[in-house]
């Protein structure tokens, strides 16, 4: 790894630790600061917006690299993923820890009747075994089946724009933000795949032109 790549990994982890600190910050009441009337809201509303954030700052590394020729964007997509992970875990856990006090009996009531908290829950869940895998050691062995695994992020990105609309019930301008940015990311990637199917037609096609012709020569 050269020396650019990797102070550019510290940096993005410092920023990546940034809202983490900042809540910590204002949980202690360092220099007077403070988590307003509803501690536990606002730390479920900063811990979940950052790990969706950081969730499609995760997609947004394959465009970009591919618009731009710099291929070594790829060496940041798994820490921005992986810290996307560790937000919703705190997110969840806020919510089950402080929230709910561990009342296991109504936060299953919750995931299974409350629909934003079920789409929400099924994205955490679908987490894991891209967190899990997310070492080059899972990619070498599960080869193929690592990239077929790791394309749920789509549908996890999908669950999480959800969870978030459903739960807002008035004002649903970053919502709708979320989703028109993920619209375009996924409508990106679909354009690029069309592009690559196109490709691989013509190259078919003009192997079958070149190919030799034989003629059947009929005995005179």
């Amino acid at each position: 790894m050269s020396r650019r790549i990797l102070l550019f990994k510290v940096l993005l982890f410092v920023a990546c630790l940034v809202p983490l600190a900042w809540l910590v910050s204002r949980a202690l009441g360092i220099a007077g600061l403070t988590l307003g009337a509803n501690p536990v809201e606002e730390i479920l509303n900063v811990c979940g917006k950052t790990g969706l954030n950081l969730l499609m700052l995760t997609l947004c590394v394959t465009p970009i690299r591919r618009s731009t020729g710099i291929n070594r964007l790829v060496a940041f997509r798994r820490m921005l993923g992986l810290f996307s992970f560790f937000y919703l875990v705190l997110h969840f856990s806020t919510y089950a820890l402080l929230d709910l006090r561990l009342a296991w009996d109504t936060l299953l009531v919750d995931i299974t009747k409350r629909p934003y908290i079920t789409v929400g829950f099924t994205a955490l869940v679908l987490m894991v075994p891209l967190a899990v895998t997310s070492t080059n050691g899972f990619q070498r062995r599960l080869g193929r089946r690592w990239v077929k695994l790791h394309r749920l992020i789509y549908p996890i990105a999908l669950l999480g724009v959800v969870h978030y609309w459903w739960q807002v019930k008035i004002d649903i301008g970053d919502p709708l933000l979320y989703a028109f940015l993920l619209t375009v990311l996924l409508g990106v990637r679909l354009a690029h795949w069309r592009s690559l199917q196109r490709r691989r037609g013509q190259s078919i096609d003009a192997k079958a032109t070149m190919a030799p012709t034989y003629q059947r020569v009929e005995p005179p």
